[in-house]
């Protein structure tokens, strides 16, 4: 039997993939797994029995990642069963960023109440004029699920797109439209297109990317999306881009406070994955990594081990985490043989510091000298 604790509410249709093995409660100090939306997990207190953490969502800011990797705990992550539903906010963002709809929706407010509100809406509307996007080109950095979405969905609209990912993964590449242009530098992205949307994660090398001197590389009133990351984007160098009219609209869905009630800056309270349809997704798949890895030591959508996926073919299997250091598989090998274990198959992947080995044996093995060798920080079998 496993123990899950919600620490926020999980979608209904999620929960439902457990079976009876699973028992999901809010409230324990003994449970083997997490799933977490958005609630904190940097003051949580991790019991010594908990092996997995599911974040329903892509961002895992909220989650101690580091600590969770010396502890030996799994940290999951649900890369695009939002995409969808963010791809959709992004196509909106597209339109208000062109049309001055939202502008044009709040003058017609001041309107309420006047008999003449048609005659002065007809000659009052040219103040809201703005470009269509048909023809005009798009920049997507970062095409990952979502970012490959919105390239494919501005191609049908007839923007010319261009992708710009230096560590675009094989399976978005093969998922986007070959009429997505490449764009050997981002420089090359930024002096050309008319818009700007951002969709790469928060990294050393992502952090501020759009800046004073970024900006000032693009053409006069780009038009600049981020529904990716807050701290993509210097809030500072935006808002004097702004009101200099370099940057004609800027449209995000992360309220930093310098941002709001700033005129061509449209701020959105995060709803990109804010749909029931994101949420079911999202809560689906977390549960699907959660059962993989307790009850078949697969690994799946990690953001602080290797993936390490092996069909299950023997009666025992033994899943140790450890350092990435020389000598490790040897030292699993030697200790196995020297209890008469049969090793029928030995999978073993490396991430950084940490690495990850499955071990398939039909022969019971006692696993406590195992875990006090040195650089092993869990073992555990699964049968």
């Amino acid at each position: 039997m496993y123990t899950i604790k919600q620490l926020n509410k999980i979608s209904d249709i999620g929960l439902k993939k457990f079976n009876d093995q699973y028992t999901v409660v809010e409230d324990t100090n003994q449970e083997d797994g997490v799933l977490v939306r958005s609630a904190s997990m940097h003051d949580y207190d991790m019991n010594p029995n908990l092996k997995a953490i599911a974040r329903a969502g892509a961002g895992v800011n909220n989650i101690p990642v580091e600590d969770c990797s010396e502890k030996g705990i799994v940290v999951f992550n649900t890369p695009g069963a939002n995409a969808n539903a963010v791809k959709e906010l992004v196509l909106c963002g597209l339109l208000l960023s062109s049309r001055r709809i939202v502008e044009g929706m709040d003058w017609v407010k001041t309107l309420k109440g006047n008999e003449d509100a048609a005659k002065l809406v007809e000659k009052g509307k040219s103040q809201f004029v703005g470009p269509e996007l048909d023809g005009k080109k798009l920049g997507v950095i970062g095409l990952g699920a979502i970012g490959v979405n919105v390239a494919n969905a501005a191609i049908k609209l007839g923007m010319e797109v261009y992708g710009f990912d230096p560590y675009i993964s094989v399976n978005a590449a093969w998922g986007m439209s070959k009429w997505v242009k490449n764009a050997q530098s981002i420089d090359v992205m930024l002096e050309e297109c008319d818009y700007i949307t951002l969709h790469a994660p928060s990294t050393k090398e992502t952090k501020g990317i759009i800046n004073k001197e970024n900006i000032a590389k693009m053409k006069d009133g780009v038009r600049i999306l981020n529904f990716a990351r807050g701290d993509l984007v210097v809030s500072a160098d935006v808002v004097e881009a702004v009101q200099n009219n370099k940057i004609a609209k800027y449209v995000t869905d992360f309220a930093e406070p310098a941002l709001i009630d700033v005129e061509n800056i449209l701020v959105l309270p995060h709803l990109g994955a804010s749909t029931p349809e994101s949420e079911d997704n999202c809560a689906k798949m977390a549960v699907k990594e959660i059962r993989e890895y307790l009850e078949n030591g697969n690994i799946v959508n990690s953001v602080n081990y290797p993936n390490v996926s092996e069909p299950r073919t023997t009666q025992y299997r033994i899943c140790l985490i450890h350092k990435n250091v020389p000598n490790m598989l040897a030292q699993f090998a030697t200790y196995l043989a020297n209890q008469s274990i049969n090793i029928e198959n030995m999978v073993n992947k490396a991430r950084g510091d940490f690495a990850y080995t499955i071990i398939d044996t039909n022969d019971l093995a006692d696993i406590k000298s195992l875990e006090e060798l040195e650089d092993v920080i869990r073992v555990r079998v699964v049968e």
